[in-house]
């Protein structure tokens, strides 16, 4: 065998191996973009559970208020909590990104 030939030879099988590992490369990537999307999809779902959940945190709260405050105090009271809260977590924010962009 010529060294030409095996040459040849060698080039074929480099340029069979690169091939070989540019699509073994995009089935990792498809498999871990999957993974991903069903990760996506599983937080996307557990956030909406978690959004039902405080919302019926929040009308026990109200529900017990009612026990010894009129129905619509007892809303009340717990609309004026969460905006308190929302004043709150707005103003830790607002610091946050000062110090940030102090930096």
């Amino acid at each position: 065998m010529p060294i030409s030939e095996a040459a040849k030879n060698v080039v074929e099988h480099a340029t069979s191996v690169a091939k070989l590992e540019l699509e073994l490369r995009a089935l990792e990537l498809k498999a871990k973009a999957a993974s991903f999307a069903i990760g996506i999809g599983l937080g996307v779902a557990a956030a909406a559970v978690a959004f039902f959940a405080l919302a019926f945190a929040l009308a026990t709260i109200a529900a017990a208020f009612a026990t010894f405050l009129p129905w619509w105090l007892a809303l009340l009271v717990v609309t004026l909590l969460l905006l308190c809260l929302c004043g709150l977590l707005a103003l830790l924010a607002s610091r946050a990104f000062k110090k940030a962009s102090a930096r």
